[in-house]
């Protein structure tokens, strides 16, 4: 790879793709990763690696009720960063990683249509959203729930929302860009 090469990728804007990495070593991986990017000082190259889970209602044997965190991609890993041949040899052969999706390997770069149904990119928030508002729940376990306002903690990016669930009034915490205003 030339200097002219080298320096097109560089100013290149990052993109988000996917890894796919061995069957129950998502996380394992992802640390893997992040260790291979702060070794190797591609830190300008590679900034986000996610392992993409959601909260799901699980009924226990003795038929309780808990929210657990479960894989929304099993056996994948997405990334946002700038590609370019010479970072290939270097993810491929991170330990976990068996390589891109792509053809023959080689990534293929998610859509913008995937990228907002994922939620990859940071989100608009509704900064008139205020406490006593009635919303409705954008994704996870209570995706399409409705509920009351409580609190907002802006600088967590969370709020307070009081939802019917299980018969009862229950308070849960979700980030402010997974509600939105109704009414």
């Amino acid at each position: 790879m030339t200097i002219d090469e080298k320096t097109k990728v560089m100013d290149d804007k990052p993109k988000w793709y996917v890894l796919h990495t061995i069957s129950g070593y998502e996380n394992v991986a992802k640390q893997n990763l992040e260790m291979v990017v702060e070794k190797n000082g591609l830190q300008d190259r590679v900034f986000d690696i996610i392992c993409p889970e959601e909260e799901v209602i699980e009924t226990k044997d003795s038929g309780k009720q808990v929210v657990v965190k479960q894989k929304v991609l099993p056996t994948y890993l997405l990334v946002r960063m700038i590609y370019g041949d010479d970072i290939w040899h270097t993810i491929t052969r991170t330990r976990g990683i068996t390589g891109f999706v792509g053809p023959k390997g080689r990534p293929l770069e998610l859509t913008e249509q995937e990228i907002m149904q994922m939620r990859l990119d940071a989100p608009k928030v509704d900064e008139s959203i205020k406490p006593t508002d009635s919303v409705e729940i954008l994704g996870g376990p209570f995706d399409k729930v409705t509920g009351i306002v409580l609190e907002i903690d802006s600088v967590n990016s969370k709020a307070k929302v009081n939802v019917e669930m299980f018969g009862r009034t229950t308070p849960i915490d979700v980030d402010l860009d997974q509600i939105r205003k109704i009414g």
